[in-house]
């Protein structure tokens, strides 16, 4: 793949500190193992590089189907085509794990509907609950 193809990468990245994080968890602390600058800057262009190769390819998938919208099938197809498909389950567990999490933020913004108070007494109450809050650390 090269930057002609899908234009310049530069602007592209993750956060440092994010990608930092998920090393510093998956790396045992009884290793003593530290994980360079260098080395979470290069993680971070292979991981962009990995996403632009996916969604590429799921764009061309959708396309194809006539799709003006990527969906998870079209990431599978992809992962597939592209010789990734041992990807493919734990994919399928994580997407579904984050629709149940989509789920319960739907119930809560429909907690809020169902709580019977206008907007401005909900507003009157986070305003409230401000005040309560600068003057106890305030």
């Amino acid at each position: 793949m090269s930057d002609k193809e899908f234009g310049n990468n530069d602007d592209l990245s993750l956060p440092k500190a994010t990608v930092q994080k998920i090393v510093t968890e998956i790396l045992p602390p009884s290793s003593g193992l530290a994980f360079g600058k260098d080395a979470r800057d290069l993680l971070i262009e292979c991981c962009v590089e990995f996403i632009t190769l996916i969604s590429s390819e799921a764009n061309e998938i959708s396309e194809k189907e006539s799709k003006k919208t990527i969906a998870c099938e079209h990431i599978t197809k992809a992962l597939e085509q592209l010789g990734f498909s041992e990807y493919v389950p734990d994919i399928m567990e994580v997407a579904s794990e984050h629709k149940e999490q989509l789920k319960g933020r739907e119930k809560k913004a429909n907690k809020l509907e169902q709580s019977g108070l206008s907007t401005e007494q909900l507003l009157a109450m986070q305003e409230a609950a401000f005040r309560d809050a600068a003057q106890r650390h305030g």
